[in-house]
Parts: C-alpha cells; structure tokens; sequence
C-alpha cells in the first residue's frame, strides 16, 4: 500500500485567548505547516516527523491520523508515516499545533482516497489535541482559523463558528518571538480562570467585530494573568500599531500594523531581545496539495 497525500493549513493568532471563556476569536495569517501523510501496511502502527523541529513530540500528528482512521473505522487496516514542514516557531503561542493538526487530518483524509466537510476535518484535530494532551480548550478558536482564513469568533466548548469576517489585505502582522518555549498544556487553568469576567468584555468586542480592541485588551489580561511584562505590546502601540498583545498563552506577541508603520513598529520591537517574524493576513483555506 502506498498511498500517500499533502496538505497545507496556515498560521493563526489570538485575538481572544479561549482558555478562561471557553470561548474565543482568532485570524488567519500567511505561516504555514505542510503535512504528508502515507499509508503503510502496518497496522496501527503511526510513526510520525516533525522535520522543521526533530526534537518536538510527534504524539498530536500520529493522534491526528489515529483519530482519522478511527472515524472511518480503518484503524485496524493501516499503519502510517507522518512528516510535517513548517515555518511556525513550535511552543510560542503561534498555533503550531492546531496547524499541524489541521494539515495532518486533512492529509489523511486525502491518502485514504476519502472526503470530508471541513468543520469535521477540524474537529477531529481538535480531538487529536485533546488525546495528546496540547490543549486546555481544543483550540477550536485557532483551528477554524488556521483552516477557513480571515478572523473568527468561536464557542469552543459547543465547537460552534459563530462568526467568520474577511479582514483588509493591506495589514501586516509582525510577531515578536522570544526564545524560551510554554506549553498550553502546562497552563495554570484556575488562575487563568479568574480573569473571566474581563475576558468577557474583549470577547464581546470581537462578537462585535472591533477585532482589534479585543486583541490589545486580550492581550493586557492575559499578561497580567500569567506574568508576562506587557511593554513589548506597548510599544508596538506606541510606534503606531493598530493593534498589539500576547499570542495564546505566549510567549509571542502580535502586532498588527497598517503599512505605512511596519519599519516604526519593527523598530520598536528589535528593542526586545527575541526573533521578529513578518506575515500577512491569511484568507485561503486548507488544502491538499498533491496526491
């Protein structure tokens, strides 16, 4: 048997952390994970590659195909191999998760020789992240938009899209990257927890479609939250962002920044000790690439 298929989904960022809410918002940018996915004769046997970064545990991508196979009961037929490219920083709030999982699921789909609706292909990555324990919420808010482009408002705990908004193409969004990795499945839930009500607020900002006042709010709560210093997003505000704040639970920070600022924001964020990253926003969907 050697069937085998490849996927791309691309980057997202936080624009309401779902983690206190159970509810949350999130873009689509121009990063990306490729996926590919081949099928083998060996039985349940997942062996999986993350190429871009070897030393990362492989469980959420064999969890995803795992998942896959399970929902059309051929778990017991095949085996595969799974390999990943990407230009997401791993572990940095950048989505790198919900990414992979999104290319990963929709590989396998494509390598069975099988289809299905999109909202399906994203819940089974989101099932996968909870079976690989890289999630506190299933980041449904982050998947939808890894895999639908443009911003989205979510009920991760009914998995519902509630909303999907075509943003401008002219905004640029420059991501300040420390070094150090966190992991979402290490976060302190029940401190997180206590910043509900004001999560609250930023959630109904962005139910509103004032996507960018609910980042840099999100942004500030959550800092506070985990204990993160806030100036890096201040000043990006300050150098003339439209919007600025922390990246899932960190410890990324988003800018984004109309056209005429990028070498103003830039600049301001080189004052910190980290990698700048610079993507555009993102509006095409998930596909699979080649067969």
């Amino acid at each position: 048997m050697t069937e085998k298929a490849e996927a791309i989904a691309h980057g997202a960022a936080t624009i309401v952390n779902a983690i206190a809410l159970g509810k949350g918002a999130a873009f689509g940018v121009d990063l990306w994970t490729k996926a590919e996915v081949r099928l083998t004769e060996e039985p349940q046997i997942i062996k999986g590659e993350i190429t871009s970064d070897p030393a990362e545990s492989t469980a959420l991508i064999e969890r995803t195909v795992l998942r896959v196979f399970k929902h059309f009961s051929v778990d017991k037929r095949f085996g595969a191999k799974v390999k990943t490219w990407s230009n997401i920083p791993v572990a940095r709030g950048l989505k790198s998760s919900s990414v992979a999982a999104n290319a990963v699921a929709l590989a396998a789909v494509s390598a069975l020789g099988k289809t299905l609706d999109d909202l399906t292909v994203v819940k089974l990555g989101v099932d996968a992240a909870f079976d690989a324990k890289v999630t506190v919420t299933g980041a449904f808010d982050d998947a939808c938009a890894s895999y639908f482009g443009g911003a989205v408002v979510t009920d991760n705990l009914k998995r519902k899209l509630l909303k999907r908004v075509t943003l401008p193409e002219d905004l640029t969004v420059l991501f300040h990257v420390p070094s150090r990795k966190a992991y979402t499945g290490d976060s302190d839930v029940n401190r997180l927890k206590t910043v509900k009500p004001l999560v609250k607020i930023a959630y109904k900002e962005a139910l509103k479609g004032d996507f960018w006042t609910a980042l840099t709010l999100n942004g500030v709560i959550y800092s506070a939250a985990l204990g993160y210093d806030n100036s890096v997003a201040l000043d990006a505000l300050t150098a003339g962002a439209l919007a600025a704040g922390l990246c899932g639970k960190g410890p990324a920070v988003t800018a984004v920044v109309s056209s005429d600022r990028i070498d103003s924001v830039r600049t301001a964020l080189q004052c910190h000790e980290g990698e700048i990253l610079h993507a555009h926003l993102n509006h095409e969907k998930a596909k699979v690439i080649s067969k």
